[in-house]
């Protein structure tokens, strides 16, 4: 063996090499290989260097398919409302060549294309594993799905009112006036079924197919809408053919003649038609309300589409009153009081007295009623806002569309309500404010503003928080057997001989500190409770009189002499529909907040 590696070794020429130079060789090898690998290497990272600009990421594929679906479906959505805002405003004039049934006709067509997608979708989705990989927590809540549920039953019992009143005109006016509440009833079923179980989906497969299927679904429901607003804008005003302001019971006495048919020539064949045309009049602001939240829901399940949903973020929360007394009864209260004064006030109103003086006192009852109600909303939101300053909760930090759509809804949704009572107040204050009305109305347009603004910080600022965690209750075992200063072993076995180790149950706060016994309710969370119940519950009067019928608006006349009843008329009719939505979209909201408080 040659282990004097100072001199040239002659082993590798007797084909015996001895171990020095084996190592030597190996070592050799182990540096080519080296070598070459950090080449290989060099050559591979030169290569991702220059992208080969012939093939795409496949992330920037996916993303192009994103934008180009998304702008595909919007493209859709826009020309459908516009169609149908121009059919829709064109039939509601007499001296326009548009006849209702032409409008109907297209309600149909998008009615019928809408189901057939929902039905082609629900098959889909059911038969494919890996169409919805992920699920969206926020989205559609289940009271969400049951006030959708709710409102489309009322849709439905509108729809056989409908049928009915209409089928008594088949032997002289257009059999599409049938057809449509029943392609409408259909439709309902069927949307009301796919939201509840695909209200979640966060869709992987066929993603442009399915985005222009959701916007199609969102324009439909807004059309339909659309439809509702006008025939309800019809329901209060029309244009007076003299000088003098017109009442609303002229405006509703004369639609409900015409009822969508406007030929007094045509007849209806059974007597009941009057009572069907009453019954589904009062039925419109349900009808009216589900396509909103469907429309809402169909716009969550568009963002969702392709969306990676955080399924961790999630917090069961279990809605429950307990310990909560003083909102629920004084918004009771405030709901039983509005209902009352505004029976006696519709009532009141649809009497055919000439005694202009009879009717104001009804009036002025209508607007004290509405400031009260307002006053009371407004002192408890600011009670509200001051707790949110002392509630050391974070904001919530991540996204989802639900929140931001619920923001927007409930912003936009406001300035309908905004723009009715700057217009009012202007014409109040340039007209001098004379007599006891026009100072109420001014009261009860200046304390809507505040009211409008106090609650949608109160319910943005709600939204964003993270919600109370629950109290967790931990048992502790105390053994006495562990040595405490200043005690012997001894003395402890003699004062604790025949005792057994008893649990002391403590409990854990949010915030780390203990507690000898569980409270029933912390505070800060009790009073955020009462708010937000009694603002339900106000926010559900305010929706119910003007839902039902009330327009103090066109009642006192100082509004329409100074702005003219055409001007003003519009203002309202456009105004009031989001007014209108921006109560019920609260009621959501505050149930949410309740929730999470």
């Amino acid at each position: 063996m040659c282990l004097n590696t100072g001199y040239p070794c002659n082993c590798l020429t007797d084909g015996n090499p001895c171990e020095q130079c084996r190592m030597t060789a190996k070592d050799r090898e182990t540096e080519e290989a080296h070598l070459s690998n950090n080449i290989n290497a060099q050559g591979r990272l030169g290569s991702t260097c220059e992208p080969d600009l012939g093939v795409p990421p496949s992330g920037v594929v996916r993303e192009r398919g994103r934008h180009w679906g998304s702008m595909l479906s919007g493209i859709i959505c826009v020309n459908i409302l516009i169609l149908g805002c121009s059919l829709a405003s064109g039939s509601a004039h007499n001296d326009v060549n548009i006849r209702t049934s032409d409008l109907q006709i297209y309600l149909i067509i998008l009615l019928l294309l809408t189901s057939i997608w929902m039905i082609y979708y629900t098959i889909f989705t059911s038969r494919k594993e890996n169409a919805v990989l992920y699920q969206d927590a926020h989205a559609g809540p289940i009271w969400l799905r049951g006030g959708l549920v709710l409102f489309g039953l009322l849709s439905i019992i509108m729809d056989i009112f409908k049928i009915a009143s209409y089928v008594g005109y088949l032997h002289c006016d257009s059999a599409v006036k049938v057809a449509f509440p029943v392609v409408q009833l259909v439709f309902v079923l069927v949307q009301t079924y796919f939201l509840w179980i695909h209200a979640k989906d966060c869709v992987q497969l066929q993603r442009n197919i399915t985005r222009c299927g959701l916007m199609l679904t969102l324009s439909t429901n807004l059309v339909v809408w659309m439809t509702a607003v006008t025939e309800e804008s019809l329901h209060q005003t029309t244009i007076p053919e003299y000088p003098e302001n017109t009442t609303k019971l002229h405006g509703r006495s004369q639609y409900i003649l015409r009822a969508s048919y406007g030929d007094s020539k045509c007849k209806c064949s059974h007597t009941s038609c009057s009572i069907f045309k009453e019954a589904y009049y009062y039925l419109y602001p349900f009808n009216i309300e589900y396509s909103l939240f469907a429309s809402a829901m169909a716009y969550v399940m568009w963002k969702n589409v392709s969306r990676v949903a955080d399924e961790h973020s999630h917090h069961k929360i279990k809605f429950s009153l307990r310990n909560v007394f003083l909102g629920p009864v004084t918004g009771m209260l405030l709901v039983v009081a509005g209902l009352a004064t505004f029976i006696v006030y519709e009532m009141e109103m649809k009497k055919e007295s000439d005694d202009d003086n009879d009717k104001d006192k009804y009036v002025m009852m209508h607007f004290v009623m509405n400031i009260v109600i307002v006053t009371m909303m407004s002192i408890s939101t600011v009670i509200g806002c001051a707790i949110y300053k002392v509630d050391h909760r974070e904001h919530v930090s991540e996204k989802n569309p639900t929140r931001s759509l619920d923001v927007g809804l409930l912003v936009g949704a406001s300035l309908g309500q905004f723009v009715i009572s700057y217009f009012t107040i202007v014409a109040m204050i340039a007209t001098g404010a004379k007599g006891y009305l026009n100072r109420l109305n001014l009261a009860w347009g200046i304390l809507m503003v505040i009211q409008l603004g106090l609650q949608n910080f109160f319910i943005i600022e709600g939204l964003h928080l993270e919600p109370f965690h629950e109290v967790q209750t931990v048992t502790v075992v105390l053994n006495p057997y562990v040595l405490q200063p200043g005690k012997e072993l001894s003395s402890l076995e003699e004062s604790d001989m025949g005792k057994k180790a008893s649990p002391m149950p403590t409990e854990h706060s949010p915030h780390g500190h203990t507690a000898d016994h569980r409270p029933k309710l912390l505070w800060k969370r009790r009073v955020l409770k009462e708010v937000c119940t009694f603002l339900l519950l106000g926010n559900i009067i305010l929706w119910i009189m003007p839902a039902f019928g009330a327009r103090p608006q066109f009642d006192h006349d100082t509004e329409t002499e100074f702005y003219n009843f055409n001007m003003w008329a519009a203002i309202v009719n456009v105004g009031l529909p989001f007014g209108i939505f921006y109560r019920m979209h609260s009621v959501a909201s505050l149930f949410e907040v309740f929730l999470t408080s």
